[in-house]
């Protein structure tokens, strides 16, 4: 059946289609990265082990309950703009409605919570160094060498005193001397890159806001010639 939409409505619908299915493609790998997380050799074991982080744990399936609702999200949207099902299209425009205002809201308390954000984090940088301490768990050992490598610290103090140099990123020269501490390279960089995690936040509100006012566009757009017809 010939759709009844203009050349302009047209456009939006494969505009529509072809953002529903990159958000598809990137729930996709938000959830698998969650799944590697969960049954990776190395990480595990902290699932069932006692003691871990609290925090990693909740972390790890926040990401692959946001993967798999990123998914359905984007094949509502694909599969509603390329059909032309307005009900789809609907629903695609909830999900992303409740998506934005879960933004906005993490936003504001995230911004409102500054310090307690980053003392968090600190305490589980500390809480896992102080199991591996304690337990000498690999799988906790992994956990802080991607710490380290990942923030380029090492140790509680940055002190050889810590006894992970081992897991640490190697240096050479006067560069041994000057070691960071994780903590206080957790609280720079909250201080230092807020800014960009705003702006990262704002380009992806301003996205979810058009993707709210294209899918509205291409449903009123459906409904009409559904009602000429």
């Amino acid at each position: 059946m010939k759709s009844g939409l203009s050349g302009a409505e047209q456009c939006i619908k494969y505009v529509l289609f072809a953002f529903n299915f990159i958000f598809w493609l990137a729930g996709t790998g938000v959830l698998a990265v969650g799944l590697w997380l969960r049954f990776d050799e190395r990480t595990k074991g902290l699932f069932t082990a006692e003691g871990s982080p609290s925090t990693f744990l909740t972390g790890v399936y926040i990401l692959i309950v946001a993967g798999a609702v990123m998914m359905v999200v984007g094949f509502l949207g694909c599969c509603g703009a390329i059909k032309e099902s307005s009900c789809m299209l609907a629903i695609f425009f909830v999900f992303l409605l409740i998506i934005f205002a879960a933004e906005v809201a993490a936003g504001i308390w995230g911004l409102s919570n500054k310090e307690k954000v980053v003392k968090d984090f600190q305490d589980i940088y500390q809480q896992t160094f102080a199991n591996y301490q304690t337990t000498k768990q690999e799988a906790l050992r992994e956990t802080l060498r991607v710490t380290h490598y990942g923030l380029n610290c090492c140790g509680p103090t940055g002190l050889p005193t810590d006894g992970v140099s081992d897991i640490c990123p190697k240096k050479e020269g006067l560069e041994i001397l000057v070691t960071t501490s994780c903590p206080s390279v957790i609280e720079e960089i909250f201080t230092s890159r807020l800014q960009v995690i705003g702006g990262v936040g704002i380009g992806i509100g301003v996205i979810t806001i058009f993707g709210m006012i294209f899918s509205m566009l291409l449903c009123c757009a459906i409904r009409r010639t559904r009602d000429i017809v």
